[in-house]
């Protein structure tokens, strides 16, 4: 009886025949890229075709490092990898490992063996890139002497600072003796001590541009000791000494933008700093001329000689005071004396005397102050204003004012 087999039986089959051929599981095809799909797990779909052919290729995603630029539909490349079959749908298909254009293929591989072989050594390491100094007064340049790369340096440089001066160095940039030129170029500038160095030169093919993937070139750029700008091709392109530099710039015209600072935005900032300074001098010195003179008020109050005019002026003070005070105890003293004196003048017995009375005394000089102290015949002295009398008594009469206080 004829066997009869699953789909799924026929698939695996297929499968294992494919694995069993050495062949398959190794080989290089080319052809042109179409159909080509960046799914968004990150693999790789395109079909592989050639004039009378097609091939369905996948690159997964773990794979993609074998992928050095980006592919897309027209391009001519070369796959490496094996063809197996997806048993699911029993299709075959070529799943890439590499993936390189066609034509370059050699350069290509000898440019990442390069840069594999120099990274390893520590070339491209950040701790080797010396700094790019801010302000420079001689600039570098490795490249053609004629061109867009050199025109638009100077342009650009003279533009941003007219000041600084560029030495130039004419290099081959491409084809026989531009590797041992370049070099050349670097050291030569390198001993007349340039501040820094603009190495590169305009677009071109991944052949124009090989001599900046040599490695006398590479290494020529690593030793340096001046500080090294790439500027080589456009900004897609990318060459070994890009790596190597300590700056990598996109275009000759961005390396000069970033080796030459601008001189006049330089002097507006100058002129924004020195504003800034004179008006925070000015505000200081304001502050601090306020600050002496509020010093100086204080020290004229707290010095000797201000506390010595001070005191001079409260004993003066004191002194015109004491003297008014004494002059109104002296005033009020001498009306209080006049009235005093007036009040004595009242009760002095001369005064009584020079009113009409008289003081009168017997022998003994006892003042007779009633009639009963005295007797008919006797002597008695009578003490007027201007002198005494000699008197006798002859007759004693009782008077009204002696009559009343008797009752």
């Amino acid at each position: 009886m004829k066997s009869i087999y699953s789909v799924s039986q026929v698939n695996a089959y297929i499968k294992n025949m494919f694995t069993q051929d050495f062949l398959l599981r190794n080989l290089s095809v080319k052809g042109e890229v179409s159909n080509c799909k960046y799914h968004t797990s990150g693999h790789l779909y395109f079909t592989l075709k050639d004039e009378s052919g097609a091939i369905a290729c996948v690159m997964f995603a773990g794979q993609r490092r074998g992928l050095a630029f980006s592919m897309k539909n027209g391009d001519k490349v070369v796959v490496e990898g094996s063809v197996d079959v997806y048993q699911r749908d029993g299709r075959y298909q070529l799943y890439a490992r590499k993936i390189t254009l066609q034509g370059m293929g050699l350069l290509y591989e000898r440019f990442l063996a390069l840069k594999s072989e120099l990274e390893e050594m520590g070339m491209f390491a950040p701790e080797y890139k010396k700094p790019i100094p801010r302000f420079i007064r001689t600039l570098g340049v490795v490249t053609a002497p004629v061109g867009a790369a050199i025109q638009d340096i100077r342009n650009i440089a003279s533009r941003r600072n007219p000041y600084v001066q560029i030495v130039l160095y004419p290099a081959l940039v491409q084809g026989e003796g531009a590797r041992e030129s370049i070099v050349n170029g670097i050291h030569a500038l390198e001993d007349f001590g340039v501040d820094v160095m603009i190495v590169g030169r305009g677009g071109g093919s991944i052949e124009d541009l090989w001599a900046f993937n040599e490695e006398d070139v590479a290494r020529a750029v690593f030793h340096c000791s001046v500080p090294v700008i790439s500027a080589v091709g456009h900004e897609t392109d990318t060459t070994i000494i890009d790596y190597v530099s300590d700056l990598r710039a996109p275009t000759p015209s961005a390396a000069a933008e970033l080796a030459v600072y601008d001189y006049h935005a330089f002097m507006e900032t100058l002129l924004g700093y020195h504003k800034r300074i004179q008006s925070g001098m000015d505000g200081r010195l304001s502050l601090a001329r306020e600050k002496f003179f509020r010093y100086q008020m204080r020290l004229k109050y707290v010095s000797p000689q201000s506390q010595i005019r001070e005191k001079q002026q409260y004993l003066a003070d004191m002194e015109e005071k004491l003297r008014q005070g004494i002059k109104r105890r002296m005033e009020q003293a001498k009306g209080q004396l006049e009235l005093y004196g007036e009040r004595l003048k009242g009760l002095s017995p001369l005064h009584k005397l020079q009113q009409g009375f008289s003081y009168a005394s017997d022998q003994r000089g006892k003042t007779l102050v009633s009639i009963s102290q005295a007797e008919r015949g006797d002597l008695i002295t009578l003490q007027v204003t201007d002198g005494t009398l000699k008197a006798r008594v002859e007759e004693i009469c009782p008077g009204a004012y002696a009559a009343g206080q008797e009752e």
